[in-house]
């Protein structure tokens, strides 16, 4: 067994102090009963001296121009039966933990078609959901050592930001360590974004319900997680394929390659031609507001979109295109009216988002984007040289950029069995280039 140790743990608060509240939306709100985001970058090059100093003192320093991050939730009872839910910028402060794999090298996590098991011990606050940072740190940094590198684990509560937003802060905190500005290049705008009218902090009805041990369903509690990586090429041919087959040239290559893995995923679990299978799409709302929301919106600002099928309609001649072509209209029609009636829709139905519900036996969901920066993370050694998810949840499919020009790489939790089905799915891995 690979040994792992905690080194030291500290509290690391802004040089500033606020007292800020920010009223959380329903964009915010519906993922407090689920797990934080955990998102990760591995180097390959040992840690030198003073350079956990360094980090340490460079996140003090960008948490100055991010103080929701050093904040605290605030979850208020009232009287009807509803909570309130917002963030106090008290600079309550960060976890920042020191730990050590002393047997583990950066091969071993670079060079497996599995995400190894020891990778989860590399994110801080394990166990945690997202309500409890009453009392626990929104963000957390765990920088653990390896033989010949190191790696940082982001924990974001994620009722506080969304993917745009956590590439944002490690986009902030990279540039700041490597000394390239002491300051972001803009000030994130922290104000939500709320309908007129609309009385706030927003009052919904709220109940914690006890987990199940993971030991009930191992498939489901304990997935396994696999690699497929995609080149540019074989995007393109895929992405061509796709569009010959419905005869446009509108669908992208994400949209492509979701549809592939959607049928490979069918086949590996040989569903029954008629049975209803689900594609889950998180959308982001920045761009398609008018007026838009500005870039630097630090929050969540995501709406997730369903596209249902028949599996055999995706397995059947031309299912690559009739898939893709499904997601790409589903996502087209994610105006700025459509975004907003599903935010109004939720005031009028508040639906938190329970652990394991994003991802049922039917369904996959994507999440991430490959439009993030995560390769252009220098601490001031170097940049990354991979990237990992540490959200476990059967179904999910974390995307990310590739560390070649115009690849993509897919982290795909599922039962061992299916992913191995996966991998010997000679029409899925065509397109699979590890």
């Amino acid at each position: 067994m690979a040994a792992f140790q905690v080194l030291s743990t500290h509290t690391i608060k802004s040089p500033n102090s606020s007292d800020q509240k920010i009223d959380l939306t329903p964009w915010d709100l519906r993922y407090l009963l689920i797990a934080p985001t955990k998102k990760g970058l591995l180097y390959h090059h040992p840690l030198v001296p003073n350079q956990i100093q360094h980090l340490k003192h460079s996140l003090s320093s960008t948490l100055a121009f991010f103080p929701p991050l050093a904040g605290r939730l605030e979850i208020t009872d009232h009287k009807d039966n509803t909570v309130s839910c917002s963030v106090t910028c008290n600079n309550a402060g960060a976890l920042f933990v020191h730990a050590a794999a002393e047997n583990t090298c950066v091969g071993d996590i670079l060079g497996c078609t599995y995400v190894p098991p020891i990778v989860d011990s590399f994110f801080p606050l394990t166990r945690v959901k997202n309500y409890e940072g009453t009392s626990q740190p929104l963000l957390a940094v765990q920088v653990t050592e390896l033989v010949d590198g190191f790696f940082i684990g982001f924990t974001f509560n994620h009722a506080v930001v969304d993917g745009e937003s956590t590439w944002l802060f490690i986009n902030s905190w990279a540039k700041i360590s490597r000394g390239c500005c002491n300051q972001v290049s803009k000030l994130i705008t922290l104000e939500r974004w709320f309908p007129s009218g609309i009385q706030h902090p927003i009052r919904f009805p709220f109940t914690i319900e006890p987990q199940k041990n993971d030991s009930d369903d191992n498939e489901k509690f304990n997935p396994s997680e696999r690699l497929f990586h995609f080149t540019k090429e074989k995007i393109a041919q895929l992405k061509l394929k796709a569009n010959m087959e419905i005869g446009t040239n509108k669908i992208s290559s994400l949209q492509s390659l979701f549809t592939h893995l959607w049928r490979s995923v069918i086949r590996s679990k040989q569903f029954d031609p008629h049975e209803e299978v689900y594609y889950m799409v998180a959308i982001g709302a920045r761009s398609r507001f008018v007026p838009p929301l500005p870039e630097d919106y630090f929050g969540n600002a995501v709406e997730v979109c369903r596209v249902t099928m028949k599996a055999g309609e995706l397995l059947e001649d031309g299912g690559l295109g009739k898939g893709a072509w499904a997601i790409h209209k589903m996502i087209s029609l994610q105006s700025n009216e459509e975004l907003k009636n599903h935010y109004v829709s939720w005031l009028e139905n508040p639906n938190i988002v329970r652990f394991f519900t994003a991802a049922g036996k039917n369904t996959l969901a994507s999440s991430n984007s490959p439009w993030f920066d995560v390769y252009g993370n220098d601490f001031g050694w170097g940049e990354p040289v991979a990237v990992r998810s540490g959200n476990k949840i059967s179904g999910m499919i974390t995307v990310f950029a590739g560390k070649e020009e115009g690849s993509m790489d897919f982290q795909v939790c599922l039962p061992h069995k299916i992913l191995e089905a996966m991998g010997n799915d000679h029409d899925f891995m065509d397109v699979v280039s590890n």
